[in-house]
């Protein structure tokens, strides 16, 4: 038996339409400010690499103390907008999850702070450098925990260039799903051929929050409802632009609990490298979908030779929804005449939903739907054609003629030559092609 408050939740709360954030909720979206990509730093000097862009992130300053590279990593608590509508009470680094992205050179001395500002003990795992035992993070077997209030302090010698990550070593499963990781990446002194144009940054991450609430539940295993890029759900996910011809690399890290298909459109992709260091070009290989594993980097690379919006995103499909709750009843094809009244003597508002799909969704949201505080419609985001019918982990490539060198905004929808775009055919025409 379906109790009232399984209505409640699955029935209006989590297949609604969006509702407008609460009195609450501005204030903390207000709080939070927005999360837009911030654009590279310059390079260091002397050195040829192209700097690196973190999707609705940045890049974390450092400064030269006696032939040392510093960095100042804090440990705290962070409130996230995963995208207009939902603010979520994270942990993270320096105000944000994924922390902000650790750039440095080949041969760089580093030295890097950790303050924790965390209500438990922490440590910092540097996932794929190579480094001295004490340096490597794992709290209670190679250092102490960093105890609340307390500092402590990494330091050593990058030998060698490549993708990697930050992440906790102390409550991992707790502190990673909250948000607790980062990408640390180490470029060539003198860049490699091909040069590459535009270097991203991709984090994929899961997450349970309960619709109505403001704080994920670490405890979930499996059946996770939020799926993110950056911690970024779509549309709150900034596109990748580029000027047509423009070589762009995509490093995607996959920190969540299960593995995702990356697919591109428009493009082939070259598979160039992993955590574990670059691949040598007879053992690259193409491909339209790269699977990240858990715990694993991949390097991917295309030329961009085709201007317009093309699509990026994981190709499991509940991946690229939100506030999904997988125990909802199969209505599809079943007889609701009348069934909806019924139910909103006890639901104010409910729709049944999935007799024919879910692709009206928005529509319903447009009718009045409403959803619990802080939830987002499991279909979002607008295109120029109407509703993306999208969510979770998916972001747009924008390729442009005119793009200037450098330029990282948002160019706006394609404009399609004409002739270019897919169109109805009348039934006349349809009838006397094929009968």
């Amino acid at each position: 038996m379906i109790t009232r408050r399984q209505l409640l939740t699955t029935g209006a709360a989590l297949l609604a339409g969006g509702a407008a954030l609460s009195q609450a909720t501005r204030a903390v979206a207000a709080a939070t400010g927005p999360a837009a990509t911030q654009p590279p730093q310059p390079p260091a000097p002397g050195a040829s690499y192209t700097p690196v862009v973190t999707l609705n992130g940045s890049t974390l300053p450092w400064r030269m103390e006696h032939g040392i590279k510093v960095f100042h990593l804090i440990a705290e608590p962070v409130k996230r907008e995963f995208a207009p509508g939902m603010v979520v009470n994270c942990w993270g680094y320096n105000g944000s999850t994924p922390g902000p992205t650790i750039e440095a050179v080949e041969g760089d001395r580093v030295r890097i702070y950790v303050t924790n500002r965390l209500p438990e003990r922490t440590a910092v795992h540097w996932h794929g450098v190579l480094l001295p035992n004490g340096m490597d993070g794992v709290g209670g077997l190679t250092q102490p925990h960093i105890s609340p209030g307390k500092t402590f302090a990494y330091e050593f010698t990058l030998d060698r260039h490549g993708t990697f990550m930050y992440h906790p070593h102390s409550d991992e499963m707790f502190q990673m799903a909250m948000g607790m990781q980062g990408f640390l990446v180490v470029h060539p002194r003198q860049a490699p051929p091909p040069r590459i144009d535009r270097d991203y940054l991709i984090m994929l991450h899961n997450w349970y929050v309960e619709p109505g609430t403001y704080t994920p539940n670490p405890m979930v295993m499996t059946d996770f409802n939020i799926w993110t890029m950056n911690s970024r759900i779509f549309p709150g996910v900034d596109p990748m632009v580029a000027r047509t011809g423009e070589r762009v690399r995509i490093r995607i890290a996959n920190i969540s609990m299960h593995d995702h298909p990356m697919h591109i459109h428009g493009f082939n992709m070259t598979v160039t490298g992993t955590d574990g260091g670059w691949l040598p070009a007879s053992a690259q290989w193409p491909e339209t979908t790269v699977l990240v594993p858990v715990g694993n980097v991949r390097v991917v690379e295309f030329v961009a030779h085709a201007p317009g919006d093309w699509a990026f995103h994981c190709h499991k499909s509940h991946h690229t929804m939100n506030a999904m709750s997988h125990d909802v009843p199969n209505l599809y094809g079943v007889n609701l005449e009348g069934v909806d009244q019924r139910i909103s003597r006890l639901v104010p508002q409910y729709m049944s939903m999935g007799r024919n799909g879910m692709g009206d969704m928005q529509d319903m949201a447009e009718m009045g739907m409403r959803l619990p505080e802080n939830t987002l419609p499991m279909m979002t985001g607008k295109g120029p054609f109407g509703q993306l019918e999208m969510g979770g982990m998916f972001t747009v490539i924008k390729v442009r003629d005119d793009l200037a060198a450098g330029d990282y905004r948002d160019p706006g929808w394609y404009t399609h030559p004409e002739g270019t775009v897919a169109w109805e055919v009348p039934d006349e025409e349809v009838k006397r092609l094929f009968g």
